[in-house]
Parts: structure tokens; C-alpha cells; sequence
């Protein structure tokens, strides 16, 4: 009877901390379908932290707006109506303007490498810029392009008189720079804006024009990197904070710069797919730029650096600092481009 009772007493004080943990369920929202790589990714994260948590952090997904809009998923996570939400800081021109630098044109050239340098880049602005959530990790899809419905977009000056929908503040500023007027929709919507002639080009990554169907209303694509779009996964501070130090452990383990290389990775070589995969469809068009139509593009560009330091000064940072430490990050992680 002893050595039973002396047995029970050391299962006991070897029994794992998370044992005696509060369990959690948490929402993890997202806006586009679920057959995105994006929905694999947080099933991913998710079961890496319930892994980790031993069983007390547990997850749902809920895809394609299913919990609230695409535009409202910041507020969703600082509201509590979702746990971790993924969002697009540029789809809120002015709320999130130095994490706007990964949006501007011809600055990364990798979604992995990319996705990595963000979040060791932003991590330490993340805290003032969104102090209403806890950051848990940024990242990238791959450098990306215009998809044109009604004519061939070559140099800027073709974008003079098209109606755009771009992927974020800083396209919608290019795009208005060049003549052209902005469609603001989220992505889900864009295949239905061009179909209705509301809009005649979009700025989308390569995969996820074929996945949200937006092949089937477009013709004209440039085969040229463009831009790339900041993403973050974001979390409810409330219910961080009500976690215990093993379950906060079991965030914080997958909301740093290696998770979003995770994240990039897999989202990355999805889209590059999507490249191959229009060039073989017969009534589309993929044409790249010759050194000089390149060059006017990076010229015209150029106003959207000045923009975007304006904006990074109105809020009290210092954007030549953000900037040189933004190159660095991603000439780390080999993803400057060139």
C-alpha cells in the first residue's frame, strides 16, 4: 500500500502543468475559401499550438467571412469575436502606415524569405501600430501583377482611364498616381466587380486567380514582380491574457519569424503555380517587360516611397530608420529584390 501511495504521490508531481489548465477553444477566422493554402495554415498553426498546449488550447477554423467581412478582421480580433484573425493591414489606407512599406513596388522577391524579413522587421513597430491585439506573426504572398480584362496593360501610361480594383492602399495610390481610378472590394469579390464591367483590372497574386475564378473574366497578364501584399495573423489580447504561462508558451512558440516563414512558404509556391497554369490557357495572354517598360514603372513608383514616409512621420515614427532596418531584414533573408 505504501509503494502504491508513494507511486500515486510522484505521478502526481510529475503530471504536466497544462494538466490543470483552463481548456480554450479558439475562433480562427479568415475571409477567403477554404480551399485556399491560407485555410491549411491556420489548421497548421492551430494544431501545432494544441500540440503544444497538451490538448488545452483546441481550435476551429471558419473560413470565407463566415464570422465577419474581410475588411473588419482587425476589429474582429480586438473585439473578441474571433481569437486569431488574418488580415490585410493595406485594406485600412492610413490605420497601419509602417507596415505599408512591404506593400510598396519592386522591394521583396520571395514570399518565404519575404514573409520572415516582415516579421523580424515589424515586430518591434507592432506593438505601438497594433497595441489593440497581440501580433502574433506577418508575412507575404509572392511578388505579384496586373490581370486586365479589356486591354493590354504595357508602361503606366496604359493604366490612364481604367477602372482598378488594387490589392491595397498603396496600389490604390499608384493606380490613382497613373491616371487611373480605384474599385475597392475585397478579394472574394473581384471576379464579380470585372464581370460587371465595374472594374477592368486587378493587381492579385498568380494562384488565386485561378481559385477565386478571376481567369475566367480576365485575358491580360504582365509577367512582371509588381508588388507583394502584407499580411499578419492577429490575436485577442482578453483571451491571451487569460491563458496560463504553458498555454501562452504554446502561442508565443508559433507567433514568431520561423511560424511565418511557415506561413509564406507553402502560400508562395501556390501562387508561382498559378503563373504556369494561365500561360496554358488558350485565350489569355502573359507577356513580360523589356528592361525599359521595367524602368518606367520603378520611376513611376517612385512618388509612393515619399507617400509612405509622409505618412510613417504623421504618426511619429521615423521612416528613413524603418526602412534602412526593412533592407536589412530582407537582404538577411535573401528577399530584396533586385
Amino acid at each position: 500500500m505504501r509503494k502504491a501511495f508513494l507511486a500515486l504521490l510522484l505521478a502526481a508531481s510529475v503530471t504536466p502543468a497544462f494538466a490543470q489548465d483552463k481548456s480554450f477553444e479558439l475562433k480562427l477566422s479568415h475571409w477567403v475559401p477554404a480551399s485556399h493554402p491560407l485555410q491549411k495554415a491556420l489548421e497548421d498553426w492551430g494544431s501545432a499550438v494544441e500540440k503544444e498546449s497538451g490538448g488545452t488550447v483546441k481550435y476551429k477554423v471558419y473560413p470565407a467571412q463566415q464570422l465577419g467581412k474581410a475588411f473588419d478582421h482587425y476589429d474582429m480580433a480586438r473585439d473578441g469575436i474571433a481569437d486569431v484573425t488574418y488580415i490585410n493591414p493595406g485594406y485600412q489606407p492610413g490605420r497601419f502606415p509602417i507596415i505599408g512599406a512591404g506593400e510598396l513596388p519592386f522591394l521583396m522577391s520571395d514570399a518565404k524569405g519575404g514573409s520572415m524579413a516582415l516579421d523580424a522587421w515589424y515586430r518591434k513597430y507592432a506593438e505601438k501600430e497594433m497595441k489593440d491585439v497581440k501580433f502574433c506573426l506577418g508575412f507575404i504572398h509572392s511578388p505579384s501583377s496586373f490581370h486586365s480584362r479589356t486591354k493590354k496593360i504595357v508602361v503606366p501610361d496604359d493604366v490612364k482611364g481604367m477602372k482598378i480594383r488594387p490589392a491595397h492602399a498603396t496600389m490604390a495610390n499608384y493606380v490613382t498616381s497613373l491616371g487611373g481610378t480605384n474599385v475597392q472590394s475585397s478579394a472574394p469579390e473581384v471576379r464579380d466587380i470585372i464581370e460587371r464591367g465595374v472594374a477592368d483590372a486587378v493587381t492579385f497574386p498568380w494562384g488565386s486567380v485561378v481559385l477565386f475564378g478571376i481567369d475566367k473574366v480576365t485575358k491580360y497578364h504582365i509577367d512582371a514582380p509588381l508588388y507583394v501584399t502584407t499580411f499578419a495573423f492577429v490575436m485577442n489580447k482578453d483571451k491571451y491574457n487569460q491563458m496560463s504561462a504553458t498555454q501562452k508558451k504554446a502561442i508565443d512558440n508559433n507567433c514568431n519569424t520561423e511560424a511565418a516563414g511557415r506561413v509564406g512558404e507553402p502560400w508562395g509556391k501556390f501562387e508561382d503555380t498559378g503563373i504556369e497554369k494561365i500561360k496554358g490557357m488558350s485565350d489569355h495572354e502573359v507577356y513580360k517587360l523589356t528592361p525599359e517598360q521595367t524602368a518606367l514603372w520603378k520611376k513611376a513608383s517612385e512618388p509612393l516611397i515619399k507617400t509612405w514616409a509622409e505618412n510613417v512621420k504623421k504618426a511619429g515614427g521615423d521612416p528613413d530608420a524603418a526602412m534602412t532596418e526593412l533592407r536589412a531584414a530582407l537582404t538577411k533573408y535573401n528577399a530584396l529584390a533586385q
